[in-house]
């Protein structure tokens, strides 16, 4: 299986002094991050947009050409990009210049977003939420397709803009440039991944068994579209890792009750202890443990969905720096190699049709 982590950059007040990093620290701290799960053998970095002040990360794709600088392995992505608000000729271009920057390790997960700030923001109608994606991700893989065949873009648009038979620039290194499609736990995004063959990620707010019968449909959608082959299905989720259940659950979670006040797209007025404990237990969809709690959860979600790709959210809530970087060495240096002995094994493949690791 594939590991990574991601961020939305958000910047939560400390509880006690009321005090928030700054945007300008907190970029420094991601691309810290960043080298060092480049270094821990991880896979893939994503990075989230938002337009809040209470975020760091509206321009995700300038943070990760500054990342792309300082790593070598790691892949390079959005987790998620606000398809809906952007324009897909200039999200192309910009992947695409970041492709070449990075040596062919951009990719794209393309989401409609909990977050809703950007519709006004750029000027579009939330009445047009569900629209503007399907026709900007068709937009999108238009110019990727063309771009691969070395062809000029022709395109009539009802929401996005008209092309006359432009020629697209620069082309990426990879041949296809990545797209996946973000999805939370709406049916019709499930299936509409599946239609087009798409890699699908799940943002796993809950525990796995919940989208058990989505990622089937998922499958049952790209099979009916004559998408044969097996597509990569990914997930991720809120994570802490430290040496032990009860430590890990006492540190993070003044932290993680800080992002639910302040930083969800719903804030609430009170997160209380009792919640978090129980969406840490098995079953529930908050990795917040020790490495051998947070693997036997990982291969329940495996077992569950078949995933190949498993990106940990971390940092929430304000974290501290190392606190954050030990949880990541955690996850590279232990439950990502527990996790693949045992599914290589066999130990976690027990369903038919789950994909190889």
């Amino acid at each position: 299986m594939d590991f990574g982590i991601f961020t939305f950059g958000e910047l939560s007040r400390n509880s006690s002094t009321g005090a928030a990093l700054s945007p300008q620290q907190r970029l420094k701290e991601i691309i810290e991050l960043a080298k060092l799960a480049d270094q821990a053998g991880l896979g893939f970095l994503g990075l989230g947009e938002h337009h809040r002040r209470d975020f760091a990360l509206s321009a995700p794709e300038i943070v990760l050409a500054a990342i792309a600088r300082e790593t070598t392995n790691l892949r390079l992505g959005t987790a998620v990009t606000v398809l809906s608000t952007q324009d897909p000729v200039r999200l192309f271009e910009q992947f695409a210049t970041l492709d070449l920057i990075s040596d062919g390790r951009a990719e794209i997960i393309a989401g409609r977003g909990a977050f809703v700030e950007s519709y006004p923001l750029f000027g579009h109608n939330l009445d047009d939420y569900d629209a503007l994606f399907d026709e900007k991700l068709r937009l999108l893989l238009e110019l990727r397709d063309n771009a691969r065949d070395n062809a000029s873009v022709q395109w009539t648009g009802q929401l996005t803009q008209s092309i006359p038979g432009m020629d697209i620039a620069p082309r990426p290194v990879q041949q296809r440039l990545p797209v996946w499609v973000g999805v939370g736990g709406t049916p019709a995004s499930f299936s509409r991944a599946g239609r087009l063959g798409l890699p699908l990620f799940i943002a796993l707010l809950s525990g796995p068994a919940r989208f058990r019968r989505l990622v089937e449909l998922y499958r049952e959608s790209a099979a009916a579209a004559g998408h044969a082959d097996a597509l990569p299905v990914g997930a991720g989720g809120h994570f802490y890792a430290a040496p032990t259940s009860q430590q890990a659950r006492d540190t993070f979670y003044p932290y993680y009750r800080a992002y639910f006040e302040q930083n969800m797209p719903r804030p609430v007025d009170h997160f209380p202890r009792s919640t978090f404990d129980s969406w840490t237990e098995p079953g529930g969809g908050l990795l917040v443990g020790s490495p051998q709690q947070i693997t036997e959860k990982l291969l329940e979600i495996h077992q569950t969905l078949g995933n190949t790709r498993y990106l940990a959210q971390i940092g929430l809530g304000g974290l501290p720096f190392a606190e954050t970087a030990r949880s990541i060495e955690l996850l590279a240096t232990e439950i990502m190699p527990a996790v693949n002995r045992e599914a290589s094994a066999g130990l976690a493949d027990t369903r038919p049709g789950n994909q190889p690791v």
